[in-house]
């Protein structure tokens, strides 16, 4: 019998981050239909974040990827890409998370949180925690 898990990512990527990161991100959100170019099948074979609509979490599956002023500087306004998903994965899946987390890592903003997982009863979290361009997964109560 599988496990269930929600798969939530949440965070701010730099508004330089490359246009072939954000169309990879679109791809797996869902926003767009075919793969780019530049991302290969071996290390992306599926969409990962699309929502599902017939998800089993409570309130359904959520994707987002837009850019928002989170500020300004002397020169006007500022920018960031905010990334939000939340998915219901299989535990076959799991190990599909490290092609999200490499993909998005080096343009993420702020250290620390970005998201977590937990098997669907569960009220443990493993948490991703960005820093200097990398991640770790730590656990949480």
């Amino acid at each position: 019998m599988s496990l269930h898990y929600e798969v939530v990512f949440t965070c701010f990527l730099d508004d330089e981050t490359p246009p072939e990161v954000l169309e990879a991100l679109r791809w797996h959100l869902g926003m767009r239909d075919e793969r780019p170019a530049t991302l290969d099948a071996e290390d992306h074979p599926y969409r990962l974040l699309a929502p599902d609509p017939d998800s089993y979490l409570p309130g359904g599956d959520v994707a987002s990827l837009r850019r928002q002023r989170v500020g300004f500087t002397e020169t006007g306004e500022r920018f960031q890409w905010g990334l939000h998903s939340r998915n219901y994965w299989l535990d076959d899946d799991l190990g599909e998370l490290v092609s999200i987390l490499d993909l998005i890592a080096p343009h993420v903003v702020e250290d620390g949180y970005g998201g977590h997982l937990r098997e669907e009863y569960d009220t443990d979290l493993v948490v991703f925690e960005f820093r200097d361009g990398s991640y770790v997964g730590n656990h949480a109560h």
